[in-house]
């Protein structure tokens, strides 16, 4: 045995300090659980694996687009700027016309509504008495006061 080196990995004759638990007598239970020891089930650690990913595939892509849109910019300036005197009227004219055609489309509806309105007015004002809404309301008002006096009828503690 004197042959055999020494074991360095293994040694007993050396002697360590005990590790002492922890008391978490006086600790609150919300601090508690945050103590102990909390080891992650696979479902936590593919959702944060799948969170990590996907977080770094939108950063990339988001900093992609962004260096597009700068480097767009910084090499359409000059074109831009030497082309905005035909822009400038053009975007002018544009807008006259848009604005042109939005107005004509709303004074049109509105046209449209006011003249169906005025048919209908006249229309209703050549109908008889008797069909117009007035008489309508009448009966129907005269028929529900009567449903519900016989509600309370019913209802009315004896009498």
């Amino acid at each position: 045995m004197a042959g055999r080196p020494p074991n360095y990995f293994n040694n007993n004759t050396q002697s360590r300090p005990l590790l002492r638990s922890i008391h978490t007598s006086h600790v609150p239970s919300f601090l508690r659980k945050l103590v102990q020891p909390h080891v992650p089930n696979s479902n936590q650690l593919m959702g944060f694996l799948a969170l990590v990913i996907s977080g770094g595939i939108l950063l990339l892509l988001s900093g992609v687009t962004l260096t597009t849109v700068v480097l767009g910019l910084i090499f359409s300036t000059p074109l831009i700027i030497i082309s905005s005197p035909i822009w400038i009227p053009i975007g002018a004219l544009l807008f006259i016309t848009v604005a042109g055609f939005l107005s004509l489309f709303g004074f049109g509806a509105s046209t449209v509504a006011a003249f169906t309105w005025v048919y209908r007015y006249f229309k209703r004002s050549n109908r008889t008495e008797d069909d117009s809404n007035d008489s309508n309301v009448k009966d129907y008002t005269r028929a529900f006061g009567g449903y519900l006096q016989g509600k309370v009828k019913d209802t009315a503690p004896g009498a």
